[in-house]
């Protein structure tokens, strides 16, 4: 027996790799049936329709089919109503004419072939059934308030059973809550009653799903009467004696279902589990669940009908134990419990058998391994027949729940059927075993092309059939090795995975498939795309109604898919509305409404993947108006407003503005009152007398103010005398002998009543003791005359109306009017400071002399002349204005070397007064003007002329004048300074032992005995040595010179060379070059009897210095060559210091240059001029 068992154990081992490789047998060979659709094993039939019973079923050759019925054969060919579909099993019963019950049994289908027979489950035909309510009269129920109560539905038995819910007569669902629901029977329960339960239409409807017909109950009448009212309606029929002495205490809880304190319970694997725990008692009671013996599944489990059902979908065994339901109020608490018991019908562990392909003398399985409780039987059959009534085979061996095969032979092929079975139910399955020899197939089509998205799992499929079982391989593109290491996966199906797949992936694959009958390949190609992606994705959006708002969603995908995007709003599509404009990347909703709010994604598609995102929109606006104004707590000063807000529209209410309209004074005009937060609704008006009130609420939030309520109704006041006098009140003249009181008036909500008046009062400050007073009508100022100019007053204005009078009024001050000053200010000095700045002082004048409020002084001084005889007349009064009360002041800007004369004047708000007797005050010298000339003549080989003309502002005696010099190169690099001092008097120097052909630059400044001036700059060159000029034009003309260009256009490498040597010895300097590329001037060259050179002047580029001719008077303007070294340094300042010293550094800034005509020179310079490249300072 121990080697039996050992044998047999090998033998699984063995065969463990046909049970794992069940094939899938092309309909092209020989097989048996396989039946491929069959109608549930509960089949319930509508009986308005034809019947149709299902079985297909496939297999080589075709199969036929029967039915038995019943158990016993059922004979198509005898029932005229029944028919069967070709080339299938389904039957099609005509019940036209005929009842549907006649057709009800236990139907079972066979399919069979020359090599095997499959049957189908056993299939029970039923027809639904949705019968009437019985007929009955409900008398109404009449309870005390506070009791139990339950309405039964008792609905009739249907097939399937019918769907129950309580509605009225409007069709409305009946209001369910904790206090009242639906138990799983249907009835009604009321933990307690209330009055407003008392209905006379409560109704049960009851739904058959396969009719699609609904039954109703008779209305039930309920009247829930308080103890006072049970007795009235009671005493009529017990002699006037109170039926209930006292009302339904307060009580704990008690179970009204289940009954008793425990129950039990069973339900099947895999079905739905239901309990429920429905309780009475006042307060209404809460109920809770717990399991006993563990946790509550929390994946699968819910509550329904207010925490009364517990509900526990796909039950498995460890949901069997005990379940307690507490319900409990603040009474006290019960508790039941249920106890669960979980059975079984039986179920597979590992799936149904599969159909076994076997070669010749080849091993297999058939395993049927299934459980259930209670544990199930298992029998075996082989085309329908009971396998131990079979015909004998010696390769066939049953144990238990398994078949084994070994060493089958041709022509042993057969269906067999696996019946597990027990008390709750069965299940039955066809497997064939089908003998076959065949070469290998590949069944995945050729050539196919398999597309994935990296990073992604890629599975490539080779699909073969042979027998024996072929074995696969797998190579790519040049099959220099097989594929069965990282990053491969091969599956015994012959499927090739790539885990995680790359670009380098992509490529062809070949499966190989043999067995000992053959071999064949197959080719397929992976193509690895770039996944889909969300770049941009949409973001939360809140929006003004009536706005547009975008979305946008930008996305990148691989090239070669075809994407798609699509919108969705709640998971939904989008509302069908030309509003939502949806682009290639973004949506639009334009004129946004409240409906729009939701969450909005947006979900990219290919062929391959996708990707989304998702951004929630909310839509905002101004409140709406609040609603139900009322007035409240009125009294004489103050009224309770109280309001109720409308939709804050998903901005919340940050205020609420209070406005009122006074229809006694302005009515159409509305006037804030006050304003309270947005989380009150309420607040306490103040009010004045004497008003016909209406008021208004607005509601502001983050959007705007919404619109303004309904008016309130009028609420009036009561006149009374004013409260409060006028504001405002000042006293001033508007001439020299009158007095103006103004004041601000009250309003008509501040006058509290009719015959609005104003009593003014006067007096003048410290002189007078008693008041003067004149009542004036609702004005807003009163004039006094004849009173002394400029003298305080103490003004007082007080309301008056028909009711009394206001409070005692507040003092205010003013003066009488203004006249003009009658005195200038004595004692009047003048200090000189320096040349451009003097000081004066003043005696004030006393506040009598000035009669008026005093502004302040005003100097008026002008320049008389210049101390220098050259100078002309000027006379050009200026003013200083010193507000306030000063005593001096300082007069800056004045001109050196000059006669100023001055005054002073007070003034007030009227004007000004006299002024003072004019004084005289000389400034001291200053430093001189720039020269305003300075001019280049004769200019000769070593020498020139220089002349000039006296400074525009002397500013003082001139002393002298200081000239300085230095030579420029063609670089612009400075030469060394000379310095020439020369007397005041002169305004000509001619300098001699200058070099030739130099440039030189000139600065010129005069001086004071206050010092040096700003200096004026000119710039020349001395004319060139005709030795020199004559070989330089020898060498341009000669015939070597003309070769020597001519060799240049051939050879590039001479043509540098000869390029230095002409800079050296005949070219321009190299900044000229820059010059004449942009002009084109004439050639003039320099005649024998016109030795001079044009004077240097900088060009507008800053580029070195350009020749021109001398103007044939030889002058230059002075505003047109006003150089100074201030043009060639970084900052502003003089070029000299005080003693006369030169700082600065020539930077070649440039200046325009014009004739003495105002024309510009543009000559060319003679050719000589390009020797001065060969020029350095010595």
């Amino acid at each position: 027996m121990m080697e039996r068992r050992r044998t047999d154990a090998a033998l699984l081992v063995l065969l463990l790799g046909h049970l794992i490789s069940a094939l899938e047998v092309p309909l092209d060979l020989p097989q048996p049936p396989t039946i491929t659709h069959q109608s549930p094993k509960d089949y319930i039939i509508d009986p308005r329709e034809n019947i149709i019973i299902h079985c297909e079923a496939k297999g080589k050759p075709h199969p036929s089919f029967s039915w038995t019925r019943n158990g016993t054969h059922f004979d198509i060919d005898q029932e005229p109503k029944v028919t069967m579909r070709p080339r299938s099993g389904t039957l099609v019963v005509d019940i036209s004419g005929e009842k549907a019950e006649h057709y009800e049994g236990v139907y079972q289908c066979t399919a069979r072939n020359e090599h095997g027979t499959a049957v189908s489950n056993n299939i029970v035909i039923r027809q639904s059934r949705s019968p009437l309510w019985s007929k009955e009269r409900n008398e109404p129920i009449v309870v005390q308030e506070g009791v139990s109560l339950v309405l039964q539905c008792r609905p009739p038995a249907g097939l399937p059973p019918p769907i129950i819910f309580w509605m009225d007569n409007n069709f409305q669902r009946l209001p369910q809550s904790n206090r009242v629901s639906q138990a799983l029977n249907g009835d009604l329960y009321f933990s307690n009653v209330l009055k407003e339960d008392s209905r006379n239409d409560y109704i049960c409807y009851a739904r058959f799903p396969h009719t699609q017909t609904i039954q109703q109950k008779q209305p039930i009448t309920v009247r829930v009467l308080n103890l006072d009212a049970i007795n009235e309606t009671m005493a009529a029929f017990y002699n006037d004696t109170d039926l209930f002495s006292a009302p339904v205490d307060e009580r704990k809880p008690s179970f009204l279902i289940p009954s008793g304190p425990s129950s039990s319970k069973m339900v099947l694997r895999g079905q739905v589990l239901e309990m429920e725990c429905i309780a009475e008692g006042l307060p209404t009671p809460d109920i809770s669940w717990t399991k006993v013996s563990g946790e509550l599944p929390a994946k699968r489990t819910s509550f329904l009908h207010y925490h009364k059902t517990l509900r526990i979908v796909n039950v498995s065994e460890s949901d069997s134990g005990d379940y307690r339901c507490t319900a409990g109020n603040r009474l006290g608490s019960v508790h039941h419990t249920i106890r669960v018991a979980v059975k079984a019908a039986p179920y597979w562990i590992s799936g149904p058998p599969k159909n076994l392909v076997l070669a010749p003398r080849e091993t297999g399985l058939l395993i049927c391994r299934a459980s259930g409780t209670p544990k199930p039987t298992i029998t075996w059959a082989m085309n329908g027949i009971p396998i131990e009534n079979s015909p004998k085979d010696l390769s066939r061996k049953v144990e238990d729940d398994t078949v084994m095969f070994t060493d089958v032979q041709s022509g042993s092929s057969a269906v067999y059927q696996c019946n597990v079975s027990n008390e709750y139910g069965y299940l039955l399955s066809n497997a064939f075993v089908n003998v076959l020899s065949e070469p290998p197939r590949v069944l995945t089509p050729a050539n196919k092309v398999y597309q994935v998205i990296r990073n992604h799992q890629a599975l490539i499929d080779c699909s073969s059939f042979g027998s024996p079982i072929p074995k696969i391989t797998w190579f790519k593109d040049s099959r220099s090795s097989t594929l069965d290491g990282d990053p491969y996966i091969l599956h015994d199906n012959g499927t090739l995975e790539v885990h995680v797949a790359q670009a380098r992936n992509s490529g062809k694959y070949i499966c190989v498939a043999r067995n000992t009958l053959g071999i064949y390949e197959n080719h397929v190609y992976l193509e690895v795309k770039e996944p889909t992606r969300i770049l941009k994705q949409p973001e939360y959006k809140v929006v003004q109604r009536g706005r547009s708002v975008e979305f946008e969603c930008k996305v990148k995908h691989d090239p070669s898919l075809i994407p798609t995007m699509t919108w969705l709003k709640d998971n939904g599509e989008l509302p069908d509305d030309e509003r939502f404009i949806v682009d290639s990347d973004s949506l639009t909703i334009a004129d946004v409404v409240e409906s729009d709010e939701g969450v909005y994604t947006c979900i990219m598609n290919t062929t391959l993947d996708h990707d989304s995102a998702s951004a929630e929109l909310t839509v905002v606006d101004r409140p709406d108006a609040p609603t139900d104004l009322e007035l409240t707590d009125q009294r004489e000063k103050s009224v309770q407003l109280t309001w109720t807000p409308g939709d804050e529209h998903n901005s919340p209410i940050q205020k609420f503005l209070i406005q009122y309209e006074d229809s006694l004074h302005h009515r159409g005009h509305w006037h804030n009152l006050t304003e309270v937060p947005g989380t009150k609704t309420t607040a306490r008006l103040k009010l004045s007398p004497y008003v016909h009130y209406t008021f208004r609420v607005l509601a502001l939030n983050a959007v705007g103010l919404s619109h303004p309520s309904f008016p309130s109704r009028m609420y009036k006041t009561n006149p009374s005398g004013p409260d409060e006098n006028p504001t405002g009140v000042e006293g001033f003249g508007t001439e020299h002998d009158n007095l103006v009181i103004t004041w601000k008036p009250l309003s008509g909500l501040q006058s509290n009543g009719p015959g609005l008046q104003y009593k003014v009062m006067w007096r003048q400050k410290e002189v007078e003791k008693d008041w003067t007073s004149v009542t004036v009508a609702n004005v807003s100022k009163f004039v006094v005359s004849g009173t002394p100019t400029f003298v305080p007053y103490e003004l007082r204005v007080q309301a008056v109306n028909e009711y009394g009078v206001g409070p005692e009024p507040a003092i205010a001050h003013g003066h009488s009017g203004e006249d003009l000053p009658v005195a200038a200010p004595d004692n009047v000095q003048v200090l000189v400071l320096n040349s451009s700045l003097a000081e004066v002082h003043w005696d004030p004048v006393p506040p009598k002399a000035i009669r008026g409020r005093l502004k302040g002084y005003k100097v008026y001084y002008w320049r008389e002349r210049s101390l220098h005889k050259h100078n002309p007349h000027h006379v050009e009064k200026q003013i200083l204005t010193f507000s306030g009360n000063h005593s001096h002041g300082m007069l800056p800007g004045l001109h050196p070397f000059s006669l100023y004369s001055f005054n002073i004047r007070v003034y007030n708000g009227k004007g000004e007064g006299p002024a003072s007797p004019s004084q005289q005050f000389e400034t001291p010298e200053g430093v001189p003007g720039i020269p305003s000339s300075l001019t280049v003549t004769n200019p000769n080989l070593d020498s020139l002329t220089l002349e000039w003309a006296p400074p525009h502002d002397r500013n003082g005696r001139l002393t002298g004048y200081t000239l300085k010099y230095q030579p420029v190169n063609n670089s612009n690099e400075l030469g060394p300074v000379k310095e020439v001092a020369l007397p005041a008097n002169e305004t000509s120097v001619t300098l001699l032992n200058l070099k030739y052909s130099t440039r030189y630059k000139f600065y010129l400044n005069a001086k004071t005995v206050r010092g040096a001036g700003p200096a004026i700059s000119q710039e020349a060159v001395t004319i060139m040595d005709e030795a020199v000029a004559s070989r330089q034009v020898d060498i341009a003309t000669q015939g070597w010179f003309i070769g020597l260009m001519c060799a240049i256009a051939l050879l590039i490498l001479i043509l540098l060379i000869i390029c230095f040597i002409q800079r050296n010895k005949g070219g321009k300097y190299p900044v000229k070059e820059k010059e004449d590329a942009h002009t084109d001037p004439e050639f003039q060259p320099m005649k024998d009897d016109d030795c001079t050179f044009g004077e240097y002047s900088d060009n507008e580029d800053h580029k070195p210095l350009k020749g021109s001719r001398t103007p044939s008077n030889g002058t230059v303007k002075r505003d047109d060559s006003d150089d100074s070294l201030v043009d060639y340094g970084e900052g502003g300042d003089g070029q000299f210091n005080e003693d006369g010293s030169f700082i600065g550094q020539y930077s070649g800034k440039s200046a325009s240059r014009e004739t003495a005509e105002g024309h510009e020179s543009s000559e060319a310079p003679s050719p000589i001029n390009a020797m001065n490249s060969l020029n350095s300072f010595v």
